[in-house]
């Protein structure tokens, strides 16, 4: 864990002051639920907070608490340049470098004057000024909940912040089916539930609202999985044409590689997505065990993330960028007999 300048940014903090809050681009409920969630907190506090992510985010999230105040860098940019100009201090939430906002985001904070505050759970950040970084942790949610304990101000949580907490924790942890869901995270989620957090309707809000369309593109994704047995290796294929077919929404891919994981015998599984408009293919990496896809990630297509799950990148076409991932498989025969399936 990295706990740097906390006593320096509480004296700060103890002024009202203007904030922004920071989420990574193509957000998802990590991102969302711990950016308002903070920002609720701040508020509370007495600061004026905002918050910005660079782009759109899913659909499913736009029920969350405090969802209709977000900025978006791409869409509001006037307003967005306004409210980091006018900040005292910028909080970054759920990415640990800078080049996790985008390009035209990142040359704005880049010219930034003031301090940044990172909180994170992802491997190897960037230094700042202040930092909370815990790569032990599940989410970026679950740090915020233990930043405003931190703070002594547990006290100050209602129900707007635990839902926000509580869906960012769920759905970073699927659901709390993963390694990193420790009995501490399951405490802190029994605590937002008696703050208020309904996690009936959270799950619901989040995972049963498909359309017929995600439906039938999780179908065709599904036909297109591939297993490659020798490597215990799964993966699975969306074209732009597939995608258009069925009027692809962001965050109609969330989810969609865990199926190719959840196959018996698989320990390394991925998805590759076609994006015409950014010209290259989004890839998502998961594992079981000891196999780290976040070290496959950066060594290999310019991507990270954690141990189990993380993200990448392939300026290939997408059948080049398949060849190229099954061409790397016998470098890792070792590594994904020794991992563990459970």
């Amino acid at each position: 864990m990295i706990l740097k300048g906390f006593k320096e940014l509480t004296q700060f903090l103890e002024k009202p002051r203007n904030i922004v809050i920071i989420g990574h681009k193509n957000p998802d409920g990590d991102a969302i639920g711990s950016t308002l969630g903070l920002k609720h907190y701040l508020d509370k506090k007495g600061h004026n907070c905002s918050v910005l992510v660079p782009n759109e985010y899913p659909d499913f999230l736009h029920w969350l608490p405090g969802s209709e105040t977000i900025y978006r860098f791409d869409w509001q940019n006037n307003q967005s340049q306004k409210v980091i100009s006018n900040s005292d201090i910028i909080f970054l939430l759920d990415f640990n470098a800078l080049h996790r906002v985008g390009d035209d985001m990142q040359k704005t904070l880049e010219k930034y004057q003031n301090d940044f505050v990172l909180i994170d759970h992802h491997q190897q950040p960037d230094e700042f000024k202040y930092m909370f970084s815990d790569t032990e942790i599940c989410s970026t949610s679950q740090m915020v909940y233990q930043f405003i304990e931190m703070n002594h101000d547990l006290d100050l949580i209602n129900a707007p912040i635990a839902t926000c907490l509580y869906t960012g924790i769920m759905t970073d942890t699927g659901s709390f089916r993963f390694r990193s869901t420790t009995s501490k995270t399951h405490r802190i989620i029994a605590d937002l539930i008696d703050k208020g957090a309904e996690n009936d309707r959270i799950h619901t809000n989040v995972y049963d609202v498909n359309t017929y369309n995600r439906l039938l593109l999780l179908g065709q994704a599904l036909s297109n999985l591939k297993v490659i047995e020798n490597y215990k290796t799964a993966f699975i294929t969306l074209t732009n044409e597939e995608k258009n077919l069925y009027d692809y929404q962001k965050g109609d891919s969330e989810g969609v590689v865990n199926y190719a994981l959840s196959l018996k015998g698989i320990i390394f599984a991925a998805i590759f997505i076609e994006d015409i408009e950014q010209n290259l293919i989004k890839i998502s990496f998961r594992s079981k065990g000891s196999f780290s896809v976040n070290q496959f990630a950066r060594n290999h297509f310019e991507g990270g993330g954690h141990d189990n799950a993380a993200g990448g990148k392939s300026t290939l076409s997408l059948d080049e960028t398949i060849s190229k991932f099954i061409s790397l498989l016998p470098n890792y025969v070792s590594q994904l007999e020794i991992s563990y399936e459970k």
